[in-house]
C-alpha cells in the first residue's frame, strides 16, 4: 500500500479520471481534485458548473480545491497557489491526465517545480485509443460535453462515450482519444463513484468554433 499523498488536476474528464482511477488502484491516497473555475462558476475550459462537479466530488468523496481563473488572474500564479495549498494538505504529488502533448506536460511540471511538489503522468505515452477503451472497460460513464466544430458536428453533444462512438469519431479522422481537443467528456459514472451523478441536459449551444452541452443538476 502506498501511503503517499495525491492531489489529482481534475477537469471532469475521462483522462484526469482514468489517471485518478490508476492512482487509487496502485494504493495512493487522493486527498484533492485541484479543478480550475471562471466567473460563471463553469469549469474554466469544458463550461461544467460547479454543482456538477461538486456533485462528482461528492460522489468521489474527494473534496475539491479550487483554481480561480476570473477575469484579471494570473491563471499560472493562481494554479500554483491551489498547488501549494495542496502542499500544506500533505500532498506530495499532483496527478495529470495528459497522454503525449510535450507542451502541456512542461507546463504542469513548471507548476509544480515552483511549488515544490512532485508531477506525476500515470498516462503519459500509452496509446490513445487504448486508454480510451481501457476507460470504457472499467465501467466509467461518459457523455461529450464539449466539441471542436471544426472536427465534430453538433450532433456528437450529449452522446454517451461508447466504443461506437469512438469508431464514428475515427471513420471522421479525429483522434479516438479527442487528445488534439475534438472532444472533451464529462465523467458521471463509474466503479469509484458511490451512485453516479445525476442531471438535466437544457439546451446546446455553440460559441465560435466550439459547442457544448448546457446541463444542471437534477
Amino acid at each position: 500500500m502506498n501511503k503517499e499523498k495525491v492531489v489529482v488536476s481534475f477537469s471532469g474528464g475521462k483522462d484526469s479520471t482514468l489517471s485518478l482511477y490508476r492512482m487509487i488502484k496502485d494504493g495512493y491516497k487522493v486527498i484533492g481534485l485541484v479543478v480550475t473555475f471562471d466567473t460563471q462558476n463553469d469549469s474554466c475550459f469544458h463550461k461544467i458548473p460547479k454543482e456538477i462537479l461538486k456533485s462528482v466530488s461528492e460522489e468521489l468523496e474527494i473534496p475539491i480545491i479550487e483554481v480561480d481563473c476570473s477575469d484579471g488572474k494570473i491563471y499560472e500564479e493562481e494554479f500554483e497557489r491551489a498547488l501549494k495549498k495542496s502542499k500544506d494538505m500533505g500532498a506530495e504529488i499532483c496527478v495529470f491526465g495528459d497522454i503525449d502533448i510535450e507542451a502541456h506536460k512542461k507546463w504542469c511540471l513548471d507548476r509544480c517545480n515552483i511549488a515544490c511538489i512532485k508531477g506525476k503522468f500515470p498516462l503519459w505515452q500509452e496509446d490513445r485509443e487504448s486508454l480510451t477503451n481501457e476507460f470504457i472497460n472499467y465501467g466509467f460513464k461518459a457523455i461529450i460535453k464539449k466539441v471542436n466544430l471544426k472536427a465534430l458536428g453538433e450532433e456528437f453533444l450529449g452522446k454517451e462515450l461508447n466504443k461506437e462512438v469512438v469508431n464514428q469519431v475515427k471513420e471522421l479522422g479525429c483522434d479516438p482519444s479527442g487528445e488534439n481537443g475534438e472532444y472533451h467528456t464529462l465523467v458521471f459514472d463509474g466503479p469509484i463513484f458511490k451512485q453516479g451523478v445525476q442531471f438535466n441536459i437544457v439546451n446546446k449551444e455553440i460559441m465560435g468554433d466550439f459547442g457544448y452541452l448546457n446541463i444542471n443538476n437534477i
